[in-house]
């Protein structure tokens, strides 16, 4: 995923108006792909298009290339951070950590640890996916940081530190099913509970 330019930063040329449907077609094709096991770099624009049922041109008309379309179908699964009140910390790391690995599309389950040795193979990959997940981890810093100058936590938190005891929780049970029988609903509650007894300034 070098290429890290989506449809959103390239410049339009004049012309005929895209179809909408084409895009979201060349979308759901790519995540099909990946959900069914194919990898990074065996997916080819050939097998996408094939399963679009577009032509080669048509993608390249629309991204700079594989990796381009790759940033732009992945990002549609973890869509925007969650709105914070901002009025209690408690409450919106509540809603944070509670949207930490939910996604209505199904696909996610199947596609995001497969993506995890790619990531972790190269440093592009790693920028992609950096850039996808950085903001929501933004929103979570921000509630943090402001909570800090509020006097409410410990004015010496590491907040990178802080962001993973509160998101590794969701992600292993979300992604793993480390405890099947668990009731999710409340369990961002229960983390940010038990993190922030230790977080609060005394």
């Amino acid at each position: 995923m070098s290429d890290m330019t989506s449809t959103a930063d390239a410049p339009r040329s004049p012309g005929r108006p895209r179809s909408t449907r084409a895009d979201e077609a060349i979308v759901d094709a790519t995540l099909d792909l990946l959900a069914e096991g194919s990898t990074i770099e065996s997916l080819s624009i050939e097998a996408i298009a094939a399963r679009a049922g577009v032509g080669k041109a048509t993608i390249y008309r629309r991204w700079a290339g594989k990796d381009a379309l790759l940033l732009d179908a992945l990002r549609t699964l973890k869509g925007p951070a969650p709105r914070t009140a901002g009025r209690s910390v408690r409450d919106d790391l509540v809603l944070l950590v509670g949207a930490v690995g939910q996604h209505a599309d199904p696909r996610v389950r199947k596609i995001m640890p497969c993506l995890v040795p790619e990531v972790n193979r190269s440093s592009a990959h790693r920028q992609a996916y950096e850039a996808i997940v950085e903001p929501r981890r933004a929103a979570l810093r921000e509630v943090l940081g402001r909570a800090i100058e509020r006097g409410e936590l410990r004015a010496d938190l590491d907040i990178e530190v802080t962001m993973s005891l509160l998101t590794a929780p969701m992600l292993t049970q979300r992604m793993l099913r480390w405890h099947p029988e668990r009731d999710e609903r409340m369990l961002p509650e229960r983390i940010v509970d038990t993190v922030l007894d230790g977080l609060r300034a005394r």
